[in-house]
């Protein structure tokens, strides 16, 4: 037996397969109309022909009316401006400034007064004597440059335990040396009999005794800042050391060799910059002598400074939110979302400086300006160098301690957006303008914004400006000028300005 499916009117088919096709696309009209109503926006305007009422009230004969476009079919030259490249060059438009639209993550920020800071107990480093002496020699110059390991003093000792210290070293060791020819001689003379072993036995616990009071000296020695090498030098050369030589000591490691104690006179090392200048990620950064307190001649007394270097390769930028934005900035801190600098320069201009991460918030609100300080690493790199007559150097670091700026943080977070310079898009009336690149032509094209800030706006992704589409990224304004006074209206030189 077979089954009959009943035959169906093809009216009902129809009706049908219209309904399997339009619920779906009603139920997700938003994610494909605006883009097409945009394409289909678009088409239009660029295949229209102009009527009668666009020909400037000329016939439509012909004889007259071809003036308006001047050859340039598919271009409304009310809404389209063609530049020359001197025109191009005059507003700056290279390529870098002409560019492809494209998605992008954006964040909102807020703007907070920031002034740039040392690291507490990195930035700067203090250099003391140990011990008490006079100033031989100052091999150091207030400004200079000078890499880790660098000699920057020569003192004489006049420390008095330092001098004893050697002294019983001294003593100690030549005692040794008694004992030990003693032991030998005994050695001998108690293998023929003649005498008793007891008395070698005396001799030889007398020189360990001496071994373990050299041992506690020898450890003495180092405590006054000898290295071990100096400790054998006395041991082999017999005499004291008399001069204390003073290295610039590393930020991040110590070694016993920034204090050296030598009798023999060395040449002092400056830093020898490399062809390139160094940046934050490379080579051990310079350090500079920003403070000088003592002289040739000058009497030191032990644990007084003798300079203050100054490592300015990585700096903080302190920056003072008020009180109720401290949840915005504590959230961006756990979202490890990063931080902009913006620094004022002449002729106002803006320099900003990404990605930097901010390191930590302060537990307490200032109590008199009722704000929160949180702390933002900022790297450095030098911008200048010069090289006296005698072969020192002296760098410019590019930020400075004290200098002013301001940062962005970032508090909320929009995906999927089109974000252009704020130059890229001008204000008339309730409109704003963006400048699409078509062919050797710029249309102009209004566009939603959705946010805007000092540097930045936000275009909503309605189908105006499909990712890829060519616009202009300054100068939009200048270009909305000559489209007004190409078309013969008159030109209000503010708008599109705030002020």
């Amino acid at each position: 037996m077979k089954l009959r499916i009943p035959d169906l009117p093809l009216k009902l088919i129809g009706w049908l397969v219209a309904i399997a096709i339009l619920v779906p696309a009603f139920a997700y009209r938003g994610s494909w109309f605006p883009g097409t109503e945009g394409w289909v926006k678009r088409t239009i305007g660029v295949y229209r022909q102009p009527g009668p009422a666009t020909e400037q009230g000329h016939g439509t004969d012909g004889k007259d009316g071809g003036h308006a476009h001047e050859g340039h079919s598919g271009h409304d030259d009310a809404t389209s401006l063609e530049l020359s490249e001197q025109a191009l060059g005059n507003l700056g438009l290279t390529s870098d400034y002409i560019q492809p639209v494209k998605l992008t993550t954006y964040r909102r920020s807020i703007t907070v007064p920031a002034v740039i800071t040392e690291r507490p107990g990195r930035t700067r480093l203090q250099v003391a004597t140990p011990m008490t002496g006079v100033i031989r020699h100052v091999h150091a110059v207030a400004g200079e440059a000078v890499k880790p390991g660098t000699l920057l003093f020569e003192i004489r000792l006049t420390h008095e335990d330092l001098v004893l210290a050697q002294t019983s070293f001294l003593q100690t060791l030549g005692e040794l040396d008694v004992e030990r020819r003693e032991i030998v001689r005994l050695t001998e003379a108690t293998k023929t009999g003649a005498i008793p072993r007891v008395k070698l036995l005396e001799r030889e616990y007398a020189s360990e005794k001496l071994e373990a009071l050299l041992s506690a000296q020898q450890e003495a020695l180092r405590l006054h800042g000898l290295s071990t090498e100096q400790v054998e030098q006395i041991a082999a050369t017999r005499r004291l050391l008399r001069e204390l030589q003073v290295f610039a000591p590393s930020p991040d490691e110590h070694s016993e060799n920034e204090l050296k104690l030598a009798r023999r006179q060395v040449q002092p090392v400056v830093f020898q910059p490399a062809a390139k200048l160094p940046n934050p990620a490379g080579d051990a950064a310079p350090l500079v002598i920003s403070e000088l307190r003592v002289h040739k001649g000058q009497s030191v007394d032990a644990g007084e400074t003798l300079c203050t270097l100054s490592d300015y390769s990585k700096l903080n930028v302190e920056g003072l939110a008020f009180e109720q934005d401290a949840g915005s900035i504590a959230a961006a801190a756990q979202r490890q979302w990063t931080v902009r600098a913006v620094f004022e320069e002449p002729n106002n201009q803006r320099q900003t400086l990404d990605d930097l991460p901010i390191i930590r918030l302060s537990n307490e609100i200032d109590t008199v300006s009722r704000t929160l300080h949180f702390y933002v690493a900022l790297p450095n790199w030098i911008e200048s160098k010069t090289e006296s007559e005698d072969g020192r150097y002296f760098v410019g670091w590019r930020y400075r301690p004290g200098q002013r700026l301001q940062l962005e943080v970032p508090i909320e977070e929009w995906p999927n957006e089109i974000v252009l310079p704020v130059e890229s898009v001008t204000k008339e009336g309730a409109e704003f303008y963006a400048f699409q690149q078509n062919g050797d032509h710029f249309d102009r094209v209004a566009v939603h914004v959705k946010y805007r800030d000092q540097s930045t706006v936000v275009i909503a992704n309605d189908g105006t400006l499909f990712p890829g589409d060519v616009v202009a990224w300054r100068c939009a304004h200048q270009m909305q000028m000559a489209l007004k006074n190409k078309s013969g209206g008159g030109v209000d030189p503010h708008a599109g300005h705030n002020h």
